[in-house]
């Protein structure tokens, strides 16, 4: 059962491993949309926007529903939107420890004897 899962979960994140399901996907929050209406919003080819489509359906990530001429597609499962939020959040945070992390590497070099010197200054101004 537990290697069931853990399949279960490289499939399903092998079908969001692109950029573009991804887009498709956060679209999806406001309703359903055509494979006309996704090609013309990411400016991609229907044949692509069709293709990605394809692949989210193939996990059961998407559903189809067919209305007169068109195919309208939607997330079978809201959670997921529960999910794209969380990357967002660890990306977010992963890009606050980058910032921080480029800011020490630009900051001025400052001597130790500096650095000792700031602290006094910063301890007798306290008191």
């Amino acid at each position: 059962m537990r290697q069931q899962l853990s399949n279960f979960k490289a499939e399903f994140f092998k079908a969001l491993a692109h950029p573009l399901r991804i887009s498709i996907l956060d679209a999806l929050r406001d309703g359903e949309l055509t494979v006309n209406e996704i090609s013309e919003r990411f400016e991609v080819e229907p044949a692509n926007a069709s293709q990605q489509l394809a692949v989210l359906r193939n996990r059961n990530i998407v559903i189809a529903r067919k209305g007169g001429a068109n195919v309208y597609y939607s997330v079978s499962d809201k959670a997921i939107f529960k999910l794209l939020d969380v990357a967002k959040e660890i990306f977010s945070k992963h890009l606050v420890g980058v910032r921080s992390m480029l800011e020490e590497i630009h900051a001025p070099a400052v001597s130790p004897a500096a650095r000792i010197a700031s602290k006094r200054r910063a301890l007798s101004s306290r008191s």
